[in-house]
């Protein structure tokens, strides 16, 4: 079963240790696209390292982030929103949860 990874601020790195990921639970900071609230009922995955930098690049969370290691979901539990990206349709328990990056600054323009 492949890792996918999930990009955050790091302000959410409390609650996503004790939570796991929750798009329910969002509110400590903005999403990685600078919403306030979630786009989509679901955590955005990224599915390769490509996809991880892209999130990272995109931080509009006006700090720096962390890229978790998400394993236990199957690429056929995802689904694909409108705007092209893969989420996973429920919550993601901290146990499947592990913390590869952290602190990873904005990326200056």
């Amino acid at each position: 079963m492949p890792s996918h990874f999930h990009v955050t601020s790091a302000l959410n790195r409390v609650s996503i240790t004790r939570f796991g990921l929750d798009w329910r639970r969002m509110g400590a900071a903005p999403g990685i696209a600078g919403s306030h609230r979630p786009e989509q009922q679901g955590c955005f995955l990224a599915l390769n390292d490509f996809e991880v930098e892209w999130f990272v690049r995109m931080n509009n969370t006006g700090g720096p982030v962390d890229v978790w290691e998400v394993h236990g979901i199957e690429a056929d539990d995802l689904v694909l929103s409108p705007e092209g990206l893969h989420y996973f349709p429920g919550t993601i328990a901290a146990a499947q949860l592990r913390l590869v990056r952290r602190d990873v600054p904005p990326a200056r323009t």
